[in-house]
């Protein structure tokens, strides 16, 4: 129980100052001394040598040849401290995105490392383009050999976009709700579809229950899409990247989904 205590109380000291954090941070890439610092950092001389008292008292700077090292266990509160802000600033970024949406088909692997979606761009529709976030993700799509998504609707489109990519020598993995299943694979080209599934370039996978997010990866371009909180699919806003810690991220979701799949 003590242990726990004195990690807590690590964490919350460390936490509680942005001049420490920065300092740990920079002592993390490369020892220093406190000029050194304060040159890398911008921080007053008083500032920084006085927080450097305040992390050498409590063991998480240790002084060798005149440098200061970061102690090995302040290196993992650091990463842990690093990772939890990175993930504040990610939410407050496209606070509009997240906030007031159905979450509960993220995994928890997918929560924890939301950071690799830093470099998305959040691509929001306006009364000029109403189709902004479709158009995108039709654009993705039709340029694509290599399509992997989840669909918790049937757009007019998806059957012909899909079709094209087929027709195009593609592969198309899908996760569907069961309930659209037969319609969407009826309204692509038959000669098309029983060739691809033949040839094993068209997999549909069908959902039981309801899929409460929309996902797609099209040659390394993924797109997020979100329900609200009331039930109904938000229409006007995705996150898209070409990042590959993005598509990463969304390939280890999409797996994460398919498992659950009816076999």
């Amino acid at each position: 129980m003590n242990f726990q205590n004195d990690i807590e109380k690590d964490i919350k000291f460390l936490a509680k100052s942005e001049i420490r954090l920065k300092i740990l941070s920079e002592l993390d890439k490369e020892p220093n001394n406190v000029r050194g610092i304060v040159k890398l950092t911008k921080i007053t001389y008083s500032s920084v040598s006085s927080n450097i008292d305040k992390l050498k008292k409590n063991n998480h700077i240790k002084k060798v040849n005149n440098k200061y090292h970061v102690t090995p266990m302040t290196e993992v509160y650091l990463k842990s401290l690093i990772d939890f802000k990175n993930s504040i600033d990610m939410i407050n970024d496209y606070d509009i995105f997240w906030d007031k949406h159905n979450l509960n088909q993220l995994s928890m692997d997918s929560v924890k490392s939301i950071t690799d979606l830093k470099e998305s761009q959040l691509i929001e529709a306006t009364p000029v383009e109403i189709f902004k976030t479709h158009n995108t993700i039709r654009k993705q799509m039709i340029k694509s050999k290599s399509v992997k998504a989840i669909f918790p609707h049937l757009h007019p489109e998806y059957p012909k976009l899909i079709e094209n990519v087929l027709k195009n020598d593609g592969t198309v993995e899908l996760i569907i709700p069961q309930d659209i299943f037969k319609e969407l694979i009826f309204r692509i080209d038959g000669k098309v579809r029983r060739a691809a599934i033949k040839e094993r370039k068209l997999k549909v996978y069908k959902f039981k229950q309801d899929l409460n997010l929309y996902l797609s990866i099209c040659d390394g371009n993924m797109a997020l899409g979100l329900f609200k909180n009331d039930g109904s699919f938000d229409q006007n806003r995705i996150l898209i990247s070409s990042n590959a810690k993005s598509n990463k991220w969304a390939e280890k979701l999409f797996e994460h989904i398919r498992k659950q799949v009816i076999l």
